[in-house]
């Protein structure tokens, strides 16, 4: 089956470049962003803190299989509604550095709209490294959760 999200990420560059398109109005594709419980529905995660302003910051965490806690924060740095958030995001106790995300979200038309997601790494190397996890699957779960659950609130 094709994934939906697609992922570019060129060779010897720190970014990838994340495209999603959605069977939802922006408005509902942003608030998958912006409403706690939404996003914990989508991600699987418990939302501990969302405070989606600029300035603002979050915190999730989430547990393994085997019962292992993993939590996910970051400082949010701008939200204009319904078009853009830009963020950090950290993966605590891991070797990874902290990330720079800029989330696009744009209008097709009244029921369609699109999620591009730029995000920046320290290095090329913690890049590729981010990219041999299961990155590429679990973001397309993730984006088929949000349209699912979001899908449901039309």
């Amino acid at each position: 089956m094709e994934r939906k999200t697609k992922i570019k990420a060129e060779d010897g560059k720190q970014e990838i470049w994340i495209t999603r398109e959605f069977d939802l109005p922006v408005d509902m594709l942003f608030m998958a962003y912006e409403d706690p419980e939404i996003v914990s529905q989508w991600m699987g995660t418990q939302v501990l803190k969302l405070e989606n302003r600029n300035h603002g910051s979050y915190l999730f965490e989430t547990t393994d299989l085997m019962g292992n806690k993993h939590r996910f924060n970051g400082t949010i740095h701008e939200v204009v509604p319904n078009q853009r958030i830009t963020r950090t995001f950290e993966m605590e106790n891991t070797p990874f550095p902290i990330q720079l995300e800029y989330l696009e979200f744009e209008a097709l038309d009244d029921y369609k709209s699109t999620l591009t997601m730029h995000v920046v790494y320290k290095s090329v190397d913690d890049r590729d490294s981010m990219l041999k996890l299961p990155f590429a699957q679990g973001i397309n779960m993730a984006h088929n959760r949000l349209q699912d659950v979001v899908g449901r609130l039309k």
